[in-house]
């Protein structure tokens, strides 16, 4: 695949609109090495779809009706949890090139360098998962997943505020709480292989929810707002679902949320 970009926001359009899920993930590495050249205007011309292309597979579900995965170190159970997390990553890499077209022309050209690492980072967590899936005999798509992330791309793409409360310091902090554990789970049952992948992914989300952090951070200074009530407001307005304990402190302390930010919440979304 071999392709030139005009601008930054016109390259981050065509991760977008990227479809086959194998491309998208090849099409974003190139964009972040030729955006790493310095040589790629910072431009913005163009706003990006609401939503990204996507393969035909997998179907995508109403998340209550995803099926329930049974815990245990079978082949099919590590088949389910692997895809949804593959199915994760393929959103995340149009979460990270999204925000780059949707919002970078408002923000400094940091931003955009921060959200373009990110979103080749994912793409190699992709492709990750990808192998280690065909290692088991299961190709992305080959199951259902939902389409839950997307939605809260949708809900937020008028307010970056939202986006930045929603996306990296709500949902990929979910994923720092519950990574370790599925980790654990892959060792006990003798797959070192999908362990050590998940184990990559999990120590770089924990920059990606940082990033997230320090960006609302910047935003809230620059608003003269405090950012843990700015925080807990947006999460109350644009978050349909509850925060679930146990969290992960120290990830989340390392990623620059303290327990002040999220533990209110908690019980707030419960009672409401």
């Amino acid at each position: 695949m071999s392709i030139a970009f005009e601008n930054i926001g016109e390259a981050a359009i065509a991760v977008l609109k990227t479809e086959k899920a194998r491309e998208k993930a090849e099409r974003a590495r190139m964009v972040a090495a030729a955006w790493k050249t310095g040589r790629m205007p910072f431009e913005f011309p163009n706003m990006p779809p609401d939503r990204p292309a996507r393969p035909k597979r997998p179907e995508l579900l109403d998340p209550a009706k995803m099926p329930k995965r049974r815990k245990g170190g079978t082949d099919g159970n590590r088949r389910a949890l692997l895809h949804a997390v593959a199915h994760i990553e393929l959103n995340a890499i149009d979460l990270a090139f999204d925000i780059v077209a949707r919002f970078g022309a408002m923000m400094p050209r940091s931003f955009t360098d921060d959200w373009i690492k990110i979103g080749d980072d994912e793409a190699r967590h992709f492709t990750m998962l990808s192998s280690r899936l065909r290692s088991l005999d299961c190709l992305y798509g080959d199951l259902p997943a939902h389409d839950g992330l997307w939605q809260s791309a949708i809900d937020t793409k008028e307010s970056l505020p939202a986006r930045l409360a929603i996306v990296p310091m709500v949902l990929e902090a979910r994923g720092l709480d519950v990574t370790p554990n599925m980790i654990e789970q892959f060792r006990k049952n003798g797959d070192e292989a999908s362990a050590d992948v998940l184990k990559t992914i999990y120590e770089e989300e924990i920059s990606h929810v940082a990033a997230g952090s320090r960006w609302f951070k910047f935003l809230a200074q620059k608003g003269e707002i405090d950012p843990e009530e700015w925080f807990q407001d947006l999460v109350q307005a644009y978050f349909k679902g509850q925060l679930k304990r146990p969290f992960n402190v120290p990830a989340r302390n390392k990623a620059g949320m303290p327990v002040s930010f999220y533990e209110p919440l908690a019980d707030m979304l419960e009672s409401s």
